[in-house]
């Protein structure tokens, strides 16, 4: 008995030194984890290995998780150097909600003045609905106009559903790679994409990543997505009855939903009495509910309404000029497609363009370092015009966009979009392509995207996936410049390429096989169009099924193909069929749902008035 007692003490002394020095290793390859120490510790304890052979196949095996999980620290919100659980965030601010003034309890200084920018929640209309798209694993997007409460919304519904969820928030495109790969290894998380198109294009999210991530049973993943009305325009903006399809990633993305959710800017009668309810306990509403025929409460609590102010008052003689200018410059680089955080050699350079427009020395403009400080100085809400998200990288206040996106009827200079190029990476000169051919402007775009295309064939080769989505593009660019034969010869290209490299039935195969129909059409090869069209219907019609949003495409381009024949009955027939897929699955608001009720009308018309044929 004594001996066999002796044997577990020197087990248990053995693991003791073997724990010691396992955590001396992964401290030295940097893991910090409890998890895979312990699966360490239980290995060591077991091993037979010498010391030296022991230590240097134990860093080995652990060195690619410390390689990890150092990369998943660098681009991933973890407060204390470890990913938080969803009741432990306390401050909503830290993960993208707009700061509000400070509220004055009515405390004196003396007595432990309670100041805060989180004000008090104000219960939304969609509430109800986005708690129950919470309930499993889903792919959710909280779309609306910048200040509207979306960031807000999302904040309180996961934390009132999914509190011991791990909260997984990277902080850019970059970061997505490794935040998605980490939340596989969970069953219960959230993956935090405020401000989506920033997690999108090269190196970011994709369908394919989103697929794999919520595939499955036995888990409760969540990914949990904002965007603004805005950047949904653009990225889902409709091929119209041209019937190209641009390759843009951000569209294939936001197909895959489970659910949208539409949060006005403007709040309801109904949320305006919550907040009145509760206005006595956070003043800042009660003054925000006076406000609110004309803004959002949002928006006025993130002081948007002031900030636009105080952008246009700097105008003025001998003001703030200059920063007026740095704010229109990069207003405007993300008006044209530019996602990424904004270089400052960009922006001091082009904003001496927005300010010479104005006056340029006549404004006595002040110096370049006044101006930088006055549009980044923290407002009384804690909101600045632009500010640094890294050494030399700056964002800009995304009210200040919406606002002159909305109201603005003139397009981004050129001279704006070619400063921006020469600076933009492959992802965003993808972004500011797409942006100038929505716009019409094709010439831009085709700089822009042959831009793209030769940075993503340096660096991936010529048959990658971004290469050839980028040379998909360009036959795109180059059809709408009417340039139809080169077009077919890009569209044949692509479309062979990625036969080969993917397969015939692939989506982004038959993306392009859709895209070189609608050049053959545009030929006036009509008998070779409709036979295309007609196969990539039944194509993703047998892979994807009869309503899934690219099946739903091809059948409104053929509908538009039909009517173009005059074959009315057959296209209103099918444009009355994708109307109600689309309002069903996509809602009656969704871009693809509208185009889908004008082409329907547009038939309608045809008939009322005799069914010609348009030339």
């Amino acid at each position: 008995m004594r001996r066999g007692r002796a044997a577990r003490v020197r087990i248990l002394t053995l693991a003791c030194v073997l724990s010691a020095a396992v955590a001396a290793v992964l401290n030295k390859v940097g893991v910090r984890d409890w998890r895979p120490q312990a699966v360490a510790v239980a290995l060591a304890a077991a091993a037979t290995l010498s010391g030296t052979i022991w230590r240097e196949w134990l860093i080995n095996a652990l060195k690619g998780s410390a390689d990890f999980d150092n990369e998943l620290a660098r681009g991933t919100f973890m407060p204390g150097g470890r990913l938080p659980r969803i009741k432990e965030i306390s401050n909503p601010i830290l993960i993208g909600v707009h700061p509000a003034p400070l509220r004055d309890t009515g405390n004196t200084p003396d007595d432990g003045r309670v100041e805060d920018r989180v004000p008090l929640y104000v219960k939304r209309d969609i509430d109800a609905e986005l708690r129950r798209a919470l309930a499993g694993s889903c792919f959710v997007v909280l779309v609306g106009d910048s200040t509207a409460g979306k960031t807000r919304t999302a904040f309180e519904a996961m934390r009132e559903v999914l509190p011991e969820h791990l909260f997984i928030g990277p902080s850019e495109r970059d970061a997505v790679g490794a935040a998605l790969e980490r939340a596989a290894t969970e069953r219960k998380c959230v993956v935090w994409l405020d401000d989506l198109q920033r997690y999108l294009g090269s190196g970011g999210l994709t369908r394919k990543a989103l697929a794999e991530l919520l595939s499955g049973t036995g888990h409760h993943r969540v990914v949990l997505a904002t965007l603004r009305a805005i950047e949904e325009s653009r990225l889902t903006a409709p091929m119209g009855e041209n019937s190209q399809e641009s390759a843009y990633i951000g569209q294939t993305v936001l197909d895959q939903a489970t659910r949208r959710i539409m949060i006005d800017r403007l709040f309801s009668v109904a949320e305006q009495g919550q907040a009145r309810r509760i206005a006595r306990e956070d003043p800042r509403l009660a003054d925000a509910i006076e406000h609110a025929s004309s803004y959002g409460i949002g928006e006025y609590l993130a002081c948007g309404p002031q900030l636009l102010t105080e952008w246009e008052d700097a105008w003025a003689r001998g003001y703030h000029p200059r920063g007026a200018a740095l704010i229109a410059a990069a207003v405007d680089c993300r008006r044209a497609g530019f996602a990424d955080p904004l270089p400052r050699p960009l922006l001091d350079e082009l904003h001496e363009v927005y300010l010479a427009r104005r006056g340029g020395s006549q404004l006595h403009p002040e110096g370049l370092d006044d101006a930088w400080n006055w549009v980044t100085m923290p407002r009384d809400s804690g909101n600045t015009p632009l500010w640094a998200v890294r050494d030399g990288y700056f964002e800009v206040f995304d009210y200040l966009i919406d606002v002159i996106q909305r109201h603005s009827g003139e397009s981004v200079p050129d001279e704006t979009v070619r400063a921006a190029l020469c600076y933009a990476e492959a992802a965003d000169a993808s972004n500011i392509a797409v942006t100038a051919w929505h716009q019409g402007r094709y010439p831009l775009a085709e700089i822009a995207i042959r831009q793209a295309y030769a940075a993503f064939s340096r660096a991936f080769g010529s048959t990658a996936a971004e290469t050839l989505a980028s040379r998909n593009n360009l036959a795109v660019v180059l059809h709408a410049e009417g340039r139809l034969g080169d077009a077919e010869a890009e569209y044949r290209a692509v479309v062979q390429a990625r036969a080969v490299a993917l397969g015939s039935e692939h989506p982004d195969t038959l993306v392009s096989r859709n895209n070189l129909a609608a050049v053959l059409h545009a030929e006036g090869r009509l008998g070779d169009a409709e036979a295309e069209y007609r196969a990539v219907v039944q194509a993703r019609a047998v892979a994807l099924g009869s309503e899934h949003p690219d099946t739903l495409v091809s059948r409104n381009n053929l509908a538009v193909f039909l009517t173009d024949l005059g074959r009315l009955d057959d296209a209103e027939a099918e444009h009355r069929s994708v109307l109600d897929a689309r309002a069903r699955l996509l809602g009656e608001d969704h871009p693809h749902t509208v185009i889908s009720r004008d082409n329907l009308a547009s038939v309608l018309r045809r008939r009322s008035a005799g069914g010609e044929v348009w030339p």
